[in-house]
C-alpha cells in the first residue's frame, strides 16, 4: 500500500479557510471562525483548487499499476473544525468545546475526488475525536462521519474506508457504528482486546507503538509479530498505532516493512499461528 502525503488541512482553502504552516507551531489559521457570522465565509468545496492532489494521485496510480494499493486520506469534520475554530494545534480545545454547534463540511466530495483520481482506499482521520467525551463524540462527530460514509457509498461502493481516532480506547464500538470497513486502533489499545470488542465482522488496522521503532531490531520484530498474532487470521492491516515519530531511524522503518512482508498465516491451523519471520536481524 502506498500513501501520497496530503495534510488533512489541505482542502481548507478550497472551502474558504486559508492557513499557513509555521516551522515550530505547525498549522496556523490567522482568522479562526468563532461565530455564526464567521461561518458565512465558508463555501462548498472548490475541487479545482485541489487539482494538484488529483494530478498526483493519477501519476502515482499510473506508476504503481496493480502492484500496490494507493491510499487517500481526509480529516474528519470534528478534527477539521477544531483547527478552524482554535486557529491551529491546541491542547485544551476550550473554544470549540464552548461552541453550541458545528457544521458538516464537504469531505465526501473530496473523498470521491480522490477515488476518481486513483485512490483505492480512503482513511478518515478524526485525530482529535478522542478529546471529546464519548457522548459528545456521538453528537458532534459520529453523525457527520456516518453521513460522509453514506455519501461515498453511493458513488464509490467498492472503496474501503478506514476510520482512525487518536485515543480511541473508549470509542471502538461507537466507531463500528459509522459503517466504515476498517477500524484503526491506536497504540494504547491492546490489539487482542480491540479485536474481541469489535468482533470478526470488521477489519482492524494497527497498532504497533511508534516508539518501538527506536528499539533494537529484534525487539521490534517481536512486537510486530505479537500484534499480528493478536489481530487474528484475517482482516488486519499491519500499521503503527499513530504516525512515525520525529527522529525515528530510517532503518527501523525499513525493517518494519520487511518483517511485515515476510510474515504469512498458516490458514490450516485452528489457532491461526503465523509462520515465523525468516528475516535475519
Amino acid at each position: 500500500m502506498l500513501i501520497i502525503f496530503s495534510d488533512i488541512l489541505t482542502p481548507l482553502p478550497a472551502f474558504g479557510v486559508p492557513f499557513d504552516i509555521e516551522e515550530v507551531r505547525g498549522p496556523v489559521i490567522q482568522s479562526p471562525i468563532r461565530s455564526e457570522e464567521g461561518l458565512k465565509a465558508l463555501h462548498h468545496i472548490d475541487l479545482e483548487k485541489l487539482q494538484f492532489v488529483g494530478d498526483s494521485l493519477k501519476i502515482l496510480r499510473k506508476e504503481v499499476g496493480e502492484h500496490a494499493a494507493v491510499l487517500g486520506f481526509v480529516g474528519a469534520p470534528w478534527t477539521i473544525a477544531t483547527y478552524i475554530v482554535e486557529g491551529g494545534t491546541t491542547r485544551t480545545y476550550t473554544t470549540i468545546k464552548s461552541m453550541c454547534h458545528t457544521a458538516p463540511h464537504a469531505i465526501a466530495d473530496y473523498i470521491i475526488y480522490q477515488v476518481e483520481s486513483g485512490a483505492h482506499c480512503i482513511q478518515i482521520f478524526d485525530s482529535w475525536g478522542g478529546q471529546l467525551p464519548p457522548h459528545m463524540w456521538e453528537q458532534w462527530s459520529e453523525p457527520y462521519i456516518r453521513e460522509i460514509v453514506s455519501l461515498v457509498r453511493t458513488k464509490c461502493p467498492e472503496t474501503p474506508i478506514v476510520l482512525y481516532i487518536n485515543g480511541n480506547g473508549g470509542f471502538l464500538e461507537r466507531m463500528k457504528g459509522t459503517g466504515v470497513d476498517v477500524i484503526g486502533l491506536d497504540w494504547t489499545v491492546d490489539m487482542a482486546d480491540g479485536r474481541k470488542r469489535l468482533g470478526n465482522d470488521i477489519s482492524v488496522q494497527g497498532n504497533v507503538d511508534p516508539a518501538c521503532l527506536f528499539s533494537p531490531l529484534p525487539a521490534l520484530t517481536d512486537e510486530i509479530q505479537r500484534v499480528v498474532k493478536c489481530a487474528g487470521s484475517r482482516g488486519h492491516i499491519l500499521n503503527l498505532g499513530h504516525g512515525v515519530l520525529v527522529g525515528t531511524p530510517e532503518e527501523a522503518v525499513a525493517h518494519f516493512f520487511e518483517v511485515g512482508k515476510s510474515m504469512k498465516y498458516d490458514n490450516s491451523s485452528q489457532n491461526h499461528v503465523f509462520e515465523e519471520s525468516k528475516l535475519v536481524v
